[in-house]
């Protein structure tokens, strides 16, 4: 079944059936399908067509799914953008994908405007601004104009491209993957199935950007197949304001990433534990943690101050993304759980030799989740797959004698900040523009609350000077989350025989220092 098969099927079945709810209003699966239609209807008389990219740039909002399902009913491909980015990366991935168009918000118009023009992104729909350029139109207003009007319907098959989400890569230009219909309905099932997910009395609050894989798949499109209500908020901040959702819908499953866990169980003291646990989360039966590793520690402290508990997963944009998580049933702390069915997963080594239960090598991922492969490099395609199919992650980890997936390290040096990917040599490139600057690595350092900092090491060029403030300058123009916390200016960095920066090193040394602050604050 394609996705626009899902949704259809959804307003003919499901028709009076509220699918979301968004600030004051109610979106049954009918509504839905007619404004799906009405936009699309419009987008096809502004020249969108099979095969066409369109980039949608907008916070949580009805009007992301509604164009997302629009786009792919004309055949053309989705391509999602993280709001947070710069002009110059916003501008790359315009025009990398080519895309035709872009839909976006008055928060982030000056930036899009920027880089449409510089990508040659010639099409601009606005959810909350007035068009002020003949190539610019109203959301709102588009749907209004078209509703009930023909347009060619693209006959989609299950391995056609749906979408494009970037990832950054090792060479720090983010790369597009290329997922299919097949790739996301299936592994939304499958999740379905695994988890639980049964019941049309599930209520899920979607407090994560759709940009990201985690709340596009796991719960947008785990929604609508389930299918079940989803809450939409349109920002994780202020936190009152999706408490007072839960606490209204009754939500019933709660999905974030480690830094939310970590800030509730913080201000889950006194009084305010009693409300959180026994008002906001009193119906919450479960929650999902992904997108970045989940302390132990934060854990134990959440479960034990909300009486809810966490079923950590794991997944990549790639794999559409789960591929493994903890359930109610089979659950252990410090694993990622188990292989969900339909997906396989095997350790290599680094000759790709598989190793045996216990052993630490390469995850290697293989299923109907697994991606097509990235938009216009099909050499960095290939290098990413096994001669037999398997995707490599990237990722180290080991399997115990159970079948629990434990993840151990990252192979590559991506950083993770409250969820969102960082690679160092995107930063690493722009401090080397330093006119003083002989060399610099960029590195994260794990926290308490599953999150990293993000800490650069510079060395000045002999008899130069570099000052801290030069570098931030440089680095101004970076979007907060990929700015380092903390910059050291040293003499050398440390390195093996080929003069390779043992970043490892590194961030051993920064760890250490980071628990003896922890150690004397406590004293």
């Amino acid at each position: 079944m394609t996705l626009t098969d899902l949704l259809e099927t959804r307003a003919k079945e499901n028709h009076n059936t509220v699918a979301y709810v968004f600030k004051d209003s109610k979106i049954t699966f009918k509504q839905l399908n007619a404004d799906v239609d009405s936009v699309a209807a419009a987008l096809s008389r502004l020249g969108v067509k099979e095969g066409d990219r369109f980039a949608i740039c907008i916070r949580n909002a009805p009007a992301f799914i509604i164009t997302w399902f629009a786009l792919a009913k004309l055949g053309a491909i989705a391509v999602h953008i993280n709001f947070m980015v710069n002009e110059e990366e916003l501008a790359y991935i315009l025009k990398d994908s080519g895309s035709k168009g872009i839909i976006s918000q008055k928060e982030f118009l000056g930036k899009v405007r920027q880089a449409a023009a510089q990508s040659g992104t010639g099409l601009l729909v606005l959810t909350d601004e007035e068009p002020k350029n003949k190539n610019e139109y109203r959301y709102e207003e588009l749907k209004s104009k078209y509703a009930g009007q023909p347009y060619p319907k693209f006959a989609a098959e299950e391995n056609t491209t749906v979408t494009i989400l970037y990832t950054s890569g090792t060479t720090g230009k983010p790369k597009g993957a290329m997922l299919s219909h097949h790739n996301l309905y299936s592994n939304a099932v499958t999740s379905i199935q695994y988890l639980g997910l049964v019941s049309r009395k599930e209520r899920i609050l979607c407090i994560l950007p759709m940009f990201h894989i985690f709340a596009w798949a796991s719960i947008v499109l785990v929604g609508m197949a389930a299918p079940c209500l989803i809450l939409i908020v349109e920002s994780i901040t202020p936190p009152d304001l999706w408490l007072k959702l839960m606490a209204k819908w009754k939500v019933t499953l709660f999905p974030a990433v480690p830094p939310l866990y970590h800030a509730l169980s913080t201000k889950a003291k006194g009084i305010k534990r009693l409300v959180l646990r026994y008002w906001f989360f009193r119906t919450v039966k479960r929650a999902i943690s992904g997108a970045a590793p989940l302390p132990l520690e934060v854990l134990k402290t959440f479960e034990k101050k909300f009486g809810v508990p966490i079923l950590e997963g794991y997944g990549l944009t790639e794999t559409s993304p789960a591929v493994s998580v903890n359930t109610l049933a089979y659950r252990k702390a410090g694993s990622v759980g188990k292989v969900i069915p339909g997906v396989k997963v095997k350790i290599l080594d680094d000759n790709a030799t598989e190793l045996p239960q216990g052993g630490e090598g390469e995850i290697c991922v293989k299923g109907a989740n697994v991606f097509q492969g990235y938009w216009r490099l099909p050499e960095a395609t290939r290098e990413c797959f096994t001669s037999d199919g398997y995707f490599r992650t990237g990722d180290i980890g080991r399997f115990d004698e159970e079948g629990y997936l434990t993840i151990c390290d990252r192979k590559k040096d991506m950083i993770i900040v409250k969820g969102l990917k960082v690679f160092p040599v995107q930063i690493e490139e722009m401090i080397m523009r330093h006119p003083n600057v002989q060399e610099a690595a960029v590195l994260g350092v794990p926290q308490e609350d599953g999150d990293e900092i993000i800490q650069a090491y510079v060395t000045p060029k002999k008899g130069t000077e570099v000052k801290k403030e030069e570098v931030q300058d440089i680095l101004a123009s970076l979007p907060a989350y990929k700015r380092p916390r903390d910059i050291e200016f040293r003499d050398e960095l440390p390195k093996n025989a080929l003069q390779k920066i043992l970043k490892r090193e590194l961030r051993r040394e920064a760890q250490e220092k980071l628990k003896a602050r922890r150690m004397a604050a406590k004293v």
